[in-house]
């Protein structure tokens, strides 16, 4: 019925997005792996443009940096959502990722509408991913809060993140850690488990 895949996710969103009576927020994550072809800038696929969507550089993508923003931000209008997929796991559920939230530049979170992670399938893997991502989060909102502070970036063995405010994925490795192991202590505590 339709000539792309593309095609055929934006004509159900829209559809969708009608009967919910258009509301002011609408958020829906295209497929990607089973478009073709695909785009040799991007590594997208080249039908995303029936949907209006400028792709980032890879599904999984490894850094995200303010100049891919900008380019995003250019397309759209409007600055963007990212359904980040830094710990998708469930193309290839034999992985899991636990280490911190990182390769994004300092000071995105003023350039966003909104982050949306995409978790490992696994529910108890999550834990690192999310807690690191929420200490990530803290430190964008003291950067939006400190404006000089937002092009701030460091070395991962400097400890003098978490005295200024900026975020060092070491740490927020080492206290996602810390309260994991507490969390497990505190769960093998309790009867029945």
């Amino acid at each position: 019925v339709f000539p792309s895949l593309a095609q055929a996710q934006a004509s159900v969103a829209n559809e969708v997005y009608r009967e919910l009576g258009q509301p002011s927020v609408f958020l829906f994550c295209p497929t990607g792996t089973a478009c073709s072809p695909r785009c040799p800038k991007w590594g997208a696929p080249s039908d995303w443009g029936a949907l209006g969507l400028h792709p980032c550089p890879k599904v999984v993508s490894q850094e995200l940096s303010a100049e891919l923003l900008e380019e995003v931000e250019a397309v759209l209008r409007r600055p963007p959502v990212i359904w980040d997929n830094l710990y998708a796991n469930d193309y290839d559920c034999r992985r899991v990722f636990l280490g911190p939230y990182m390769g994004r530049a300092p000071g995105l979170m003023s350039r966003l509408q909104g982050l949306l992670l995409n978790p490992n399938c696994e529910l108890q893997a999550n834990f690192i991913p999310i807690h690191t991502l929420g200490t990530w989060f803290g430190s964008e909102l003291g950067s939006c809060a400190h404006p000089e502070r937002a092009g701030m970036e460091r070395a991962l063995g400097d400890s003098q993140g978490a005295q200024d405010g900026s975020y060092s994925p070491q740490e927020a490795l080492e206290l996602a850690l810390r309260d994991w192991v507490a969390e497990i202590n505190q769960q093998a505590l309790e009867p029945g488990k």
